[in-house]
């Protein structure tokens, strides 16, 4: 509604304008823009009635602002709705988000909890704001079951447990640390006495977790579901375990309100000499970068590196860098993680920082945490860069050379520009391979990683391949590989297709299905589904917007066979359009094919001549049908020296009109003669297209001087419609597989359009990349994100990935190369739930103690090694294992031993 209220204000002004109207509210008598109708919101709103009558209206839980709606002030609401009428009226609060009062956001999604109320064991759902204090959370409790605020106790019930008395009243519940669809005790006080015996508490904290009596470790795995707005992990193993000696009032002691300060103690308590088990506390919204900072300082390189006096490599005046900021304020971060104790960090002035350079990650919205790990390891390296002047290096072309000596060449090239820790542990090089799809022109270039982004096999998306081909001479037939969705239409595929291939204002697409070499049926309908079109080839024509009266005629391929010299069909048709009332002649519809095979010219001379007299011969032919032969020969004689080719190439090709009673016409014997289109019947099946066909007998002198090739590359349709193998229903996805993908040749998405050097145009080449220089570190991103025009999804796709014994031996091209290239892994970043509702953790070994842990915010607990692999695994994390005997535990044990003698100092 938003967008045709827009519509209808911009046409009306524009109108105005062009017509010279004032601006005194009087529109153009000719505007043709149409009032928009009553303000429909429905479509934002849930179908199915609350379960309680507090909340009038649900919204879906996945719109998206600027996609599904827009926010506007209420004064310009009001304005709207009195104009217009309509609704329902969707009010939302602006509230703080941030260190500054003047930091507002809307919250669309105020916290959704449910209230549990004991001991009657009744249960509510209300909405309130998370920036409401608790007080209002006890006033609306008692208003929901009808009590007595002096008799009522509320409770974070988080996980089914309690875990600390919600009693500060003056304290938001964001501070509180109460999340969307959390649990709420709310409990009964008889008589306003104390409160009845909950068992074993502990001094817990508001964020559930408690103080641990060393001596003993008792844990037990919560479960619940995902948070809508930040959410706990599906699986947190906190300890719930208490000690006796702990008195009643300090276990319903409230903590500072302070964010900064500790909300809680860990969730583990061991040995006092094992480090690296601190967590980062929530600022809101931040587990993205939680889970992210825990992967990079639990690698063992860079845990050494920032621990020892890394400022001297600080560039402090390169201009792509941070000039050290964020390279300082990452190292002090990472030494209060790997500092004594179990206290967790607040992350604020890291964030602060990183705010400063990377405006996007500012506020307190939720993020990608792969995105946020591209930034720092970026960022980082720029700001450690040994080189102080990068100089200026021209790549030079292979030349024949050896694969070898190139991939060497472009790696000292790319060193004498970037030079840094991260350099030496997380990049590698991978080799790149494209092939011109026209002339087949290849290139190899030797390009740096950071990480691998591999894709998973889409539910909702394929890919779809076909040629597109012109009617004015302008282009070669060109292949597009586009992605389109699997229950999408024929209109879906012509708009990704149009945007493919830059289609302009005063042309179509028309979609055909090509069987045996000729034009099956043209597909008008816009709405055929996709899954029901069976042919393997279909072609796009780029004609200019038909007329009513317009017929195709369309140029049927025809080749002699050498022995019986039968004509056999090949390659596929091209069409040109005509008026079907036009007086026509041979001789036009010769020139017109001439103009539509110039690309294909071997002579290049006669290409270029035959280009600049294409446009004035297509301009006739639309005008009056006709060309006459003087008109072409003036043109001809424009150039003295390319005549005697141009003459002979210009020769007319054998052509052959075929009628309805399969009879063929040889055109060169109407070269005098005119008849109107109108008058030959059509042999179209299209309800609407008209369509004759015309046979090209292609001569062996022809053949000689048209570069016929293009004419017979036809995709097959759904050829890399699957990224990966198909898979039994409930099979998990091999991590090998999912690299397969990654490395398989396969044409550029349209965006990535690759300049031949050959052809001297933008061309859609076949990419085909190889592994050539693996890194010490590999960080391999799985794509679980898909994005298109309309909609945004996340792959829940399980992936078997290796925690020991990645072998990517047989994956690197450089055969010189023969040690064994095994991998280990020692830290991944998880993502629960959905796109609009996730929360962010990361799995990190310690190689000191040979186990691993979950780090879930300020939560730290040990995990069983089978529980590391999981459908939320998103960004892995692999160490190489050497072959020398030197395994990366034992560099690990050296770093932690390092970390313990700097705090012994």
């Amino acid at each position: 509604w938003w967008q045709s209220w827009l519509d209808y204000v911009n046409q009306d002004m524009n109108s105005s304008a062009s017509n010279g109207y004032g601006s005194h509210g009087y529109s153009s008598p000719s505007s043709c823009s149409k009032r928009p109708f009553a303000i429909d919101n429905s479509d934002l709103i849930t179908d199915v009635m609350s379960e309680v009558a507090n909340i009038d209206i649900e919204l879906h839980e996945t719109l998206v602002e600027g996609r599904d709606y827009i926010l506007l002030p209420q004064a310009v609401w009001e304005k709207l709705h009195g104009w217009y009428g309509g609704g329902p009226t969707l009010p939302r609060k602006a509230i703080n988000s941030g260190l500054s009062q003047s930091d507002l956001s809307i919250e669309v999604y105020p916290l959704r909890l449910q209230l549990l109320l004991t001991p009657k064991k009744e249960t509510a759902i209300i909405r309130i704001s998370k920036k409401e204090t608790v007080r209002e959370l006890h006033r609306k409790a008692c208003e929901v079951f009808d009590l007595i605020l002096d008799q009522v106790c509320i409770w974070d019930y988080y996980g089914q447990q309690k875990h600390a008395l919600v009693n500060d009243m003056d304290k938001t519940l964001d501070d509180a640390n109460i999340q969307m669809d959390q649990d709420i005790l709310v409990e009964v006080v008889a008589d306003g006495n104390a409160i009845e015996d909950v068992g074993c508490l502990g001094s817990l904290q508001e964020n559930g977790s408690n103080m641990k009596d060393s001596s003993s470790l008792a844990i037990e795995t919560c479960r619940s579901s995902i948070s809508i707005a930040e959410g706990l992990s599906t699986c947190k193993n906190a300890s719930r375990s208490c000690s006796s000696d702990i008195s009643h009032s300090q276990q319903l002691a409230s903590p500072s309100s302070e964010l900064d300060n500790v909300h809680g103690m860990n969730a583990v308590a061991t040995r006092g000499a094992i480090l690296g088990l601190i967590g980062l506390l929530n600022l809101g919204n931040t587990c993205f970068m939680n889970s992210a900072i825990q992967c990079l300082v639990h690698t063992p390189e860079f845990a050494q590196y920032f621990r020892e006096d890394y400022h001297k490599e600080i560039n402090w005046k390169n201009p792509l860098g941070m000039v050290g900021e964020l390279a300082m304020a990452f190292g002090e971060l990472l030494r209060k993680l790997w500092g004594p104790g179990r206290t967790p960090v607040s992350p604020r002035p890291f964030k602060a920082r990183l705010a400063r350079f990377a405006p996007q990650f500012s506020g307190y919205n939720q993020h990608d945490s792969q995105e946020l790990l591209a930034f720092l390891l970026d960022g980082l390296h720029e700001d450690l860069n040994r080189v102080k002047h990068k100089p200026y290096i021209k790549s030079k072309d292979a030349d024949g050379r050896p694969d070898e000596e190139v991939a060497d060449e472009y790696w000292a090239n790319h060193i004498a520009r970037n030079d840094s820790i991260i350099v030496d542990v997380c990049q590698g090089q991978y080799k790149s391979t494209l092939v011109c799809p026209v002339c087949r022109k290849v290139s190899v270039t030797f390009d740096p990683f950071m990480y691998l982004s591999l894709p998973l096999q889409s539910p909702s998306f394929h890919t779809m391949s076909i040629v597109v081909y012109t009617c004015d001479g302008s282009a070669l037939p060109t292949p597009y590989t586009v992605n389109v969705p699997k229950q999408g239409r024929c209109k879906d595929l012509i708009q990704v297709l149009g945007n493919a291939c830059s289609l302009k204002s005063g042309e179509k697409l028309l979609l055909a299905e090509i069987r045996g070499n000729k034009i099956h049926q043209f597909l008008e309908d816009p709405m055929i589904a996709l899954s029901s079109i069976k042919d393997e080839h279909l072609a796009a024509y780029k004609v200019p917007k038909l007329e009513k009266k317009t017929i195709l005629l369309q140029f049927v391929h025809r080749r002699q066979e050498r022995i019986s010299m039968a004509w056999k069909l090949f390659g596929t048709p091209l069409i040109a359009a005509f008026a079907c009332d036009g007086v026509i002649r041979s001789a036009d519809i010769q020139r017109t094919l001439q103009t539509m095979l110039i690309p294909m010219l071997r002579n290049e001379k006669s290409q270029l001549h035959n280009l600049s007299n294409s446009s004035s011969n297509v301009a006739s032919q639309a005008d009056q049908g006709t060309c006459t032969n003087e008109e072409f020969a003036e043109t001809d004689n424009k150039d003295e020296d390319a005549n005697n080719d141009i003459q002979e190439e210009a020769s007319h090709l054998f052509l052959e009109l075929l009628e309805e009673n399969n009879e063929c016409i040889d055109l060169s014997t109407l070269e005098e003669k005119s008849f109107k289109l109108l008058s030959l019947s059509s042999s179209s099946s299209s309800p609407s297209l008209s369509s004759k066909s015309i046979f090209i007998n292609w001569l062996p002198k022809d053949l000689k001087k048209y570069d016929t090739c293009p004419l017979e590359i036809l995709p097959e349709v759904h050829k890399h419609g699957s990224s990966l193998p198909k898979r039994s229903r409930g099979e998990p996805l091999s991590l090998y597989a999912c690299l397969d993908a990654f490395l398989r040749e396969e044409p550029l998405v349209p965006e990535d359009m690759w300049f031949c050097p050959s052809c001297k145009e933008q061309r859609q080449a076949s990419k085909k990349l190889d592994l050539w220089r693996l890194p010490e570190v590999l960080v391999i991103h799985l794509k679980r994100f898909s994005f298109s025009r309309s909609t945004k999804q996340k792959l829940e796709t399980f992936v078997n990935f290796p925690v020991y014994d990645l072998d990517l031996t047989n994956y690197v091209a450089n055969r010189s190369r023969s040690q064994r290239q095994i991998y280990e892994l020692y830290a991944l970043s998880n993502h629960y739930g959905s796109m609009a509702s996730g929360h962010y953790t990361a799995h990190i070994k310690l190689f000191e103690e040979n186990r691993w842990y979950n780090f879930d915010d300020s939560h730290v607990s040990p995990i069983n090694e089978d529980d590391v692999k999981s459908a939320a695994a998103y960004v892995l994390f692999y160490r190489r294992v050497r072959t020398d005997n030197t395994s990366p535990s034992n560099g690990a044990q050296s770093c932690a031993n390092q970390a313990h003698s700097l705090c012994r100092r």
